[in-house]
């Protein structure tokens, strides 16, 4: 576990000294000021898309962020033979895996507490300023309260879900370069998302039958494989003001473990074979 630990520290200190951390927090603090000054024409419902909004800006900017880190930390130090150092100390493989997947969901870490911070801001003003725009009463300190605290679990669920993400681009870098891993990411997290839909959809046609039952498997199985992303999609319920119960939360954050440990195992098999250099 020290090892482990010191591995995991040096991760998150390096990805934390990249520019490019600097320069997506720049950019999501910039996007998130300007958000509440952009007219959405929802009549009257702006803060919503102020939340769906904020909520996927953090999202992609964090998961960029977390495969972009996974390929300079794995991929690169095993290419350029980094990883020889470390691996011919007492250091076995799977705590040079566990160390930098938890170095950089730490450093993800950071963009969260960094932009929901500024994303709990925004919301307390957006509040009050659509209430002078709409020429409402000016809204209580606990009304505003109330809009920041009410997207907090959408924050934690996008974190989850990062998180996971993370654990498989982690897996990826073991084999495979920076672009093909950040490619390969942004498609696990659209298919993610779209895979329940394409089942629904497959079942649901009365095409052919061969093609039907072609893209009923294809679907399923990418349904089964895949992370099954639209767990931790809450933003239209967080849009809407719905409350969402802490035991959906800790549920999610059972899976997330779970399947951040099919990432690990993944991981592990991808790099065992590997040659350090």
């Amino acid at each position: 576990m020290k090892k482990t630990y010191t591995i995991a520290v040096t991760t998150a200190k390096e990805s934390i000294r990249q520019p490019m951390l600097v320069v997506l927090l720049l950019i999501g603090v910039v996007l998130l000021l300007i958000f509440p000054f952009i007219p959405y024409n929802t009549f009257g419902e702006d803060i919503k898309m102020v939340k769906d909004t904020g909520l996927a800006l953090i999202l992609v900017l964090s998961l960029f962020f977390a495969a972009l880190t996974a390929s300079n930390t794995i991929a690169e130090d095993i290419e350029h033979r980094t990883a020889v150092t470390l691996l011919s100390k007492p250091i076995n493989r799977r705590q040079f895996i566990v160390g930098k997947f938890t170095g950089i969901i730490l450093a993800v870490a950071l963009i969260f507490l960094v932009l929901g911070v500024v994303f709990a801001a925004v919301l307390f003003y957006k509040v009050g300023y659509d209430a002078r725009e709409l020429s409402k009463q000016e809204p209580s300190m606990s009304e505003r309260f109330e809009e920041v605290g009410q997207v907090m679990p959408g924050l934690v669920l996008t974190y989850f879900q990062v998180v996971v993400l993370a654990a498989l681009s982690v897996a990826i870098s073991t084999r495979l370069p920076m672009v093909v891993n950040v490619v390969l990411c942004f498609a696990i997290f659209f298919l993610g998302h779209l895979a329940p839909v394409l089942v629904q959809a497959a079942q649901n046609r009365p095409g052919e039958f061969m093609a039907g039952k072609v893209m009923l498997f294809t679907a399923q199985m990418a349904e089964l494989v895949l992370p099954a992303l639209e767990f931790f999609n809450v933003a239209p319920a967080v849009a809407t003001g719905a409350t969402i119960p802490i035991a959906y939360v800790l549920w999610n954050l059972v899976y997330c473990v779970l399947y951040s440990a099919v990432g690990f195992l993944l991981g592990f098999v991808l790099f065992a074979d590997r040659d350090r250099g």
